[in-house]
């Protein structure tokens, strides 16, 4: 079987939702406590090449950080957001699902169906 990967949050229901719902697939993935072992600028870059997305789509914008940091100002940069989401995790969006070299946010859980 090909390899899994999610960054997960154990205390976010969406990202629950999608462990399970990978693990009732039979699907046993590599578990990334992101809060705990947050993805580097590197990672976060190859994320957003297996999302085929924008930064801006990786980021929570319900997050105190968010405001805090004024990240809503368009002339922020890729670079900036990503240096914001090393600085405060909490920011990215979960969970990311990852496998085949694609990506996809777990919003619903049952997106992540369409890469395992």
């Amino acid at each position: 079987m090909t390899a899994v990967t999610i960054y997960h949050n154990p205390k976010c229901s969406k990202s629950r939702q999608t462990l399970s719902l990978l693990e009732d697939n039979g699907v046993k993935p590599k578990i990334i406590l992101y809060l705990e072992t947050p993805p580097d600028a590197a990672t976060l870059k190859d994320l957003l090449h297996q999302l085929n997305v924008d930064i801006r789509a990786i980021i929570r914008t319900s997050e105190d950080a968010y405001t805090e940091q004024n990240l809503a100002n368009d002339t922020l940069t890729e670079e900036d957001l990503i240096a914001a989401i090393l600085a405060a995790p909490k920011l990215l969006q979960r969970p990311i699902v990852v496998c085949n070299d694609q990506a996809r946010i777990g919003r619903p859980p049952e997106s992540v169906l369409e890469i395992i």
